[in-house]
């Protein structure tokens, strides 16, 4: 519990700073990572899963998630996936135009349901961030209401 909380406080923290210092906007994830990976790897391949475009904050708009576990760089997939997951990285439309990263996200995968109406992110996580040692993975359920994720349970 105290893990997942230190992550999710480093999370907002990350965010607070990020929207006080005024995030430029990038215009598409998909480019903006695929270019960062291009400079990093002398050879970079993308999976058609590396970028999933849904409306994660239930604002009307197309968000963009990005899983790195679905690179693979100079033969290597997933170059940065270890036991606690892959990098995952959250992206939030702006009604103006382009986009800014709300979060970045270390995970097995995650579900994208309807909770009581709203459609929320059930996130697969190792099982320590639910205080567990079994081999299961813990499932957080979070809600990402305007710039934060907000935790909605945890098991």
């Amino acid at each position: 519990m105290k893990a997942l909380l230190i992550v999710l406080n480093l999370i907002a923290l990350l965010v607070a700073q990020s929207a006080s210092a005024q995030q430029s906007l990038i215009s598409d994830p998909e480019i903006y990572e695929k270019k960062h990976f291009t400079e990093q790897c002398t050879k970079a391949e993308f999976s058609d899963a590396y970028i999933t475009r849904q409306d994660i904050n239930n604002d009307g708009l197309i968000d963009a998630v990005v899983n790195e576990g679905e690179l693979t760089c100079d033969g290597k997939k997933g170059p940065q996936c270890n036991d606690d997951g892959c990098t995952y990285n959250f992206y939030l439309q702006v009604a103006e135009g382009g986009y800014f990263m709300i979060a970045t996200a270390q995970i097995y995968g995650y579900d994208f349901i309807k909770r009581f109406g709203n459609m929320v992110l059930a996130m697969k996580m190792h099982p320590r961030f639910c205080d567990r040692t079994d081999g299961g993975p813990c499932i957080v359920t979070a809600r990402v209401r305007g710039t934060k994720f907000v935790t909605i349970s945890k098991k």
